[in-house]
C-alpha cells in the first residue's frame, strides 16, 4: 500500500472510533441527552464498540487507530505494520497522521450529531469533558503514569493477539479497551491513545462548543472530563475550567500524548522478551 492509502485507512477507522467514543460520552452528559447519565460503564462499552467499528473499517491497515499502538509495533521489532507494509519512516507517518486527522474529523461529526445539546448545556467543563480526557484528582506525574500503565497493558496484550489464530482480533481488542476503562479508566479516563485525546481536544478548541455561553472570570485550567468520566468526577477547586468559562485546558495535554506513547514504547520492548 501506497502512503495516501495507509491514510487514508486510518483516517477512516480512527474517525469511527472517535465518532462512536466521543459520541457516547456526549449521550452520558449532556443536556437533554436521552442517555443523560447512563454511567460509566456506558462510556466504556461505547468505546469498546467504538474499536471494534473502527477496526473493521481500517482492516486493510490492520486497523491500528493509535499512535501508540504503531510505536509499539514499531519497537516489538516487527517487519511490518500490516498485511505487506513495510515498516519504513514513511510509513510510520502515514499512520500517525491519519489516526491524528481521523480523530480530529471524528469529533467534529460528533459535534454535528449532538449540536442542539451542546448548545443547550452550560457547563463547560463538561464540554471539555466530552472532547478530551482529563484527571479525577490532578496531579499530573501520577496523571501520567496511569496512562503509562494502562497503554501499556493495552498494547502488549495487543501484540499478544497477533501471535494467536483464532480470527477475533477486533472483538478481543475491543473487549480490552471496555476492561481497560472498568479497571484502570478512573484516574484520567483512559486516553490510552494519543490520536483519541489530540484530535478532539483540538475539535474542542477550534469548534463554537461555547456560543451564547457567558464567560466566568478567568482562572487556571485543571483538566476536565474524560473520554470519559462523568461530570461529577471533575476537580471543582481553583484551577478547575469553571462552569461557564471554554478552556481547552492544553496544560494538561501532553499526559494523554506522551504517557500513552512511553506505555506503547515499553510494551514493544517486553513484547520481544515475552512473545
Amino acid at each position: 500500500m501506497n502512503f495516501g492509502s495507509i491514510f487514508l485507512s486510518e483516517a477512516l477507522g480512527t474517525g469511527m472510533l472517535v465518532l462512536l467514543g466521543v459520541g457516547v460520552v456526549a449521550n452520558v452528559l449532556l443536556t437533554k441527552s436521552k442517555g443523560f447519565d447512563g454511567g460509566w460503564l456506558l462510556i466504556n462499552f461505547g468505546w469498546g464498540f467504538g474499536v471494534l467499528a473502527g477496526v473493521y473499517v481500517a482492516y486493510k491497515t490492520g486497523g491500528h487507530l493509535n499512535p501508540a499502538y504503531t510505536i509499539g509495533v514499531l519497537f516489538s521489532g516487527a517487519d511490518q505494520y500490516g498485511p505487506d507494509i513495510d515498516i519504513t519512516v514513511a510509513t510510520t507517518i502515514a499512520y500517525i497522521t491519519g489516526q491524528l486527522v481521523g480523530a480530529f474529523i471524528g469529533a467534529n461529526l460528533a459535534y454535528v450529531a449532538y449540536k442542539r445539546h451542546f448548545d443547550e448545556e452550560t457547563d463547560e467543563a463538561k464540554k471539555l469533558g466530552v472532547f478530551a480526557t482529563g484527571p479525577a484528582i490532578r496531579g499530573l506525574r501520577w496523571n501520567f503514569a496511569t496512562e503509562v500503565i494502562a497503554t501499556f497493558a493495552l498494547v502488549l496484550v495487543l501484540l499478544s493477539i497477533g501471535h494467536t489464530a483464532t480470527g477475533l482480533g477486533p472483538l478481543a481488542a475491543a473487549l480490552l479497551v471496555v476492561g481497560i476503562g472498568a479497571s484502570l479508566g478512573g484516574p484520567t479516563g483512559y486516553a490510552i491513545n494519543p490520536a483519541r485525546d489530540l484530535g478532539p481536544r483540538l475539535a474542542h478548541a477550534l469548534l463554537p462548543v461555547s456560543k451564547g455561553v457567558a464567560a466566568a472570570p478567568v482562572r487556571e485550567p485543571a483538566g476536565a472530563g474524560v473520554g470519559g468520566s462523568s461530570a461529577e468526577r471533575l476537580p471543582q477547586h481553583t484551577g478547575s475550567p469553571g462552569p461557564n468559562r471554554k478552556r481547552s485546558d492544553w496544560s494538561y495535554a501532553w499526559v494523554p500524548i506522551l504517557g500513552p506513547l512511553a506505555g506503547g514504547v515499553l510494551a514493544g520492548l517486553a513484547s520481544q522478551v515475552l512473545f
